[in-house]
């Protein structure tokens, strides 16, 4: 039995039926990162000999019947700007090069509970600002499906990887596409929740509005199923203490409906599905439209009902997403300045020349541009005419959404304009950069769920994503349709 080639499921339930062990999928890992890693530098930290341990342990477990669940044993990536108790956590930069958290994100924390082994951290872009891992302070992260095309962003480390086979799944987060996106341009299946669904206590902030952490996997099953252990309460198995019952997170919902693998059936009869025009006009690739219209029609012809419609506002979506991200990130990144922790520049003895050297080197050029954006929308006299009306008109988008799935269940488009850039084109243009994000940025404004599923790939053989796009806690509805998707593609030859 190959290993590798196994998804996260199919491997968990190897594991228990004793066919394969925790110790032998981590060896296969390792095997795998030592072949290829070196040409495309997913990870950022391994820790191999914590890794093996872990997986000894946790198959012990599993033989005494402690760990049942579906991926106990099954090594995971984890994207490095959550959070991870003794081992470094660096967003990518040069400003948390030695952070060692003291705690685990609950995200995480949920996985490690479920039995799931930690192989190590991966690449991303800097505090995961940008769309193509390139802004890493620890060197780009190449594309699998060809090495001079960059994986996607900001969690193109975690795509990568999945699409590599370094791991057999993986978590990321997306604040504007940075899930979706980088799992279109690998050909793996990303998903971003509903946002609330999944706790963000340990998510290094970046928009916190925005972001909501995800998984990257190689099926919809996995996606489903790795949704349900990360979306659980983390607050459920704690011990009765004067913190019990306090959300560390108070934006995490606590859903009642999350058994997401339910949704898990091939059937879109009745389904009805929109395809917004605005989707489909000027700046969309040739061979991308030709791919996602060519799912559309297969949906279609097995019993879904498909239109097109107009959604309104979609131009306005990027300056509304970078200006209320911007602003957002300005204050987020406001407690990294080389006082408490992190790294501190060398030479200045006065406190704010230490403060601007500090964060002059530790900070990357992207980071820093976004920092100033935000500092200027929220500065005073800029704040009224930019800032606000951001927020006016990300609430028009929601309204707009709303008003389309009064009438659909699910909305269908493409994920990015074109498949993956290669290496270096986007740096120079960071306008460029941003319009690769028009088709995903109006789901982290509206807080919706969505999923992007490989639809086939261009004359160079660069992964093609299909984006399925929900209402809010319409998890099993995209899930079902994706899943419906995945199998007649699979059906198909394709």
């Amino acid at each position: 039995m190959e290993l590798l080639s196994l998804s996260a499921v199919e491997l968990g339930t190897a594991i228990k039926e004793g066919r394969a062990t925790a110790v032998e999928a981590m060896e296969a890992v390792f095997g795998r990162i030592e072949e290829a890693e070196g040409d495309l530098h997913c990870y950022i930290t391994i820790e191999k000999e914590k890794a093996l341990e872990k997986a000894k342990e946790v198959q012990g477990r599993i033989q005494a019947g402690e760990l049942t669940g579906p991926l106990a044993g099954v090594p995971v990536a984890i994207k490095d700007n959550l959070c991870t108790e003794g081992m470094r956590t660096t967003c990518a930069s040069r400003m948390l090069h030695n952070f060692v958290p003291t705690y685990t994100a609950d995200a995480v924390r949920n996985l490690e509970q479920a039995g799931a082994v930690i192989i190590g951290k991966t690449n991303m872009d800097e505090f995961a600002m940008g769309s193509t891992t390139e802004t890493s302070a620890y060197g780009v992260t190449c594309n699998p499906h060809d090495t001079e095309h960059v994986p996607g962003g900001s969690s193109g480390g975690s795509a990568a990887a999945v699409a590599a086979g370094e791991c057999f799944f993986a978590l990321g987060s997306d604040t504007g596409g940075s899930i979706r996106q980088p799992a279109s341009h690998c050909g793996v299946v990303g998903l971003k929740p509903t946002y609330g669904t999944v706790s963000r206590f340990g998510l290094v902030a970046y928009g916190s509005s925005l972001d909501q952490i995800g998984p990257l996997c190689k099926s919809v099953e996995d996606c489903a199923t790795v949704l349900e252990i990360i979306a659980r309460d983390p607050e459920a198995d704690r011990e009765a203490s004067h913190n019990k019952g306090i959300r560390r997170d108070s934006t995490y919902l606590g859903r009642a409906d999350m058994d997401f693998t339910s949704a898990l059936k091939k059937d879109v009869e009745g389904i009805r599905i929109g395809i917004p025009r605005d989707y489909f006009g000027e700046g969309l690739d040739s061979q991308v439209r030709e791919k996602v219209e060519a799912a559309a029609k297969l949906l279609q012809e097995n019993g879904a009902v498909v239109e097109r419609f107009d959604l309104d506002l979609v131009e306005y979506a990027i300056p509304t997403y970078y200006t209320i991200a911007a602003a957002e990130a300005s204050s987020n990144l406001e407690r990294f300045d080389g006082i408490k922790y992190g790294y501190r520049a060398k030479g200045p003895e006065e406190l704010h020349q230490m403060y601007k050297k500090t964060r002059s080197q530790g900070f990357g050029p992207e980071v820093k541009r976004r920092i100033m954006l935000g500092s200027f929308v929220l500065s005073s006299g800029y704040y009224d005419a930019y800032y606000l009306k951001a927020l006016r008109v990300k609430a028009m988008i929601k309204k707009a959404f709303d008003q389309a799935f009064a009438r659909y269940d699910c909305i269908l488009g493409p994920v990015a304009p074109t498949t993956a850039p290669r290496l270096g084109e986007s740096l120079g243009d960071p306008l460029k950069m941003y319009l690769a994000d028009i088709y995903t940025i109006s789901v982290n404004l509206a807080g919706l769920p969505a999923i992007s599923v490989p639809c086939g790939v261009d004359k160079k053989g660069l992964p093609i994503g299909l984006q399925l796009m929900g209402d809010c806690f319409g998890e099993k509805k995209i899930l079902q349709v994706a899943y419906t998707y995945e199998k007649l593609r699979d059906g198909m030859g394709k």
